[in-house]
């Protein structure tokens, strides 16, 4: 059980940083936080109450959290001080003793009666902005503790390109956008949402790049590591891509699809994700995350016809869904008019780039010439969806 009694955890900044702090005498309740620590990723730093000398090094921690036994002086370590750390679990044995201590964010009461009303008011009397119960609230404390350990700051800006018919261009523009992400600085991911497109790292050319493909996460559960996916994945034209391979698997079980798009998105930067027009439980979860949809549409009667079925599906899960309209136009049809039979907001005109099927074909990724007109159009869609971002406080690179 988890519950929220104040404001939210303090903004981590970039990079990895110490260690949770434990305040507790409990030597039960230390050595399930020690074990959470360890599933985590982290070295914490015991107390007994607030920090003076610490129990043990976080050497010996790591020794304890893998022993599950309780910790022994072994010397003095350096403290991370009940201001300083990115995270203070405090257990309900020591709530009274760390009661004159300053309020700060990131304060979490660690408990094991769930019938105890009075936790609530001790949370309270030391400004703890959540209430935790063990053994239910271990998988929320322990992605807590992970972020801690990843130096988590703002999410990536996630963006979802879906076609209106099948052969619309969306995998092209998903590439498009993602080397002009990564040409513009950004920390940039391309993940290939379907597993029957035949694989976006062959479109840019790296089909053979060593680094993990989908298959490989098909059996992961819970919390992925936001570093270790980056650096598992191929690297191409300076940004990480997400691909399918050319096996037999088909299908990754959603909860896998969960948590991946979800350790992306905390490395901050860009996420683009090339989706397949069928919505099924793994797409679900990534409409789920995304921040914008771009749903790319011929100037074509009957594929308008067909894009609204596709946005009538997506618009169930995904607020902020544009349309993005591709040439040339069937008589009366412009852009405006795709988006206005569509009800969508229209995010612009994605321009027909001559020499793209030759440019492919020589293993050019689309969007490579930076002056050609797909990178002018992706580079005026992120300077547009950037700046909302940062005017809304939400994702930004």
């Amino acid at each position: 059980m988890t519950g929220t009694i104040t404001h939210d955890p303090p903004p981590a900044a970039g990079g990895r940083q110490s260690g949770p702090l434990i305040v507790t005498e409990d030597p039960d309740l230390l050595d399930d936080l020690l074990r959470l620590c360890a599933a985590a990723g982290a070295t914490p730093e015991v107390h007994h109450s607030l920090p003076g000398t610490p129990l043990s090094t976080p050497s010996a921690l790591t020794a304890a959290a893998t022993s599950a036994t309780t910790p022994a002086p072994s010397g003095p370590a350096r403290p991370a001080g009940w201001e300083a750390a990115p995270l203070v679990l405090v257990g309900d044995d020591a709530a009274r003793r760390v009661r004159g201590a300053v309020r700060r964010r990131g304060v979490v009461l660690v408990g094991r009666d769930q019938d105890d009303s009075g936790v609530w008011q001790r949370a309270v009397e030391i400004g703890a902005d959540h209430v935790l119960m063990l053994p239910d609230g271990e998988q929320w404390l322990v992605d807590r503790i992970a972020d801690v350990a990843e130096g988590v700051g703002r999410p990536a800006l996630t963006v979802g390109v879906i076609g209106g018919r099948g052969g619309a261009g969306a995998s092209t523009l998903a590439c498009a956008l993602a080397v002009t992400s990564a040409r513009e600085g950004l920390r940039t991911l391309l993940v290939d949402a379907d597993p029957m497109g035949g694989g976006l790292d062959v479109l840019l050319g790296g089909e053979t790049a060593d680094g993990l493909r989908w298959p490989a996460f098909a059996a992961s559960r819970g919390r992925v590591g936001g570093g270790a996916l980056e650096e598992s994945l191929p690297e191409l034209h300076s940004l990480r891509v997400l691909s399918w391979d050319r096996g037999d698997c088909v299908a990754v079980p959603p909860q896998a699809v969960r948590a991946v798009l979800a350790a992306a998105r905390r490395r901050g930067g860009t996420v683009v994700v090339d989706l397949p027009r069928r919505i099924d439980d793994g797409v679900a979860e990534i409409l789920a995350q995304l921040d914008v949809g771009l749903l790319v549409v011929p100037a074509e009667l009957r594929a308008v016809a067909a894009a609204g079925r596709v946005a009538a599906a997506v618009g169930m899960v995904l607020r902020d869904l544009r349309v993005a309209v591709r040439g040339p136009y069937a008589s009366g049809l412009d852009d405006r008019e795709v988006a206005r039979l569509l009800g969508l907001p229209l995010a612009g005109e994605v321009p027909v780039e001559s020499g793209l099927l030759r440019a492919t074909e020589s293993r050019r990724p689309p969007g490579t010439p930076s002056r050609g007109p797909l990178a002018r159009f992706c580079r005026g869609f992120w300077e547009r969806v950037l700046a909302e971002s940062d005017g809304r406080g939400g994702s930004a690179a």
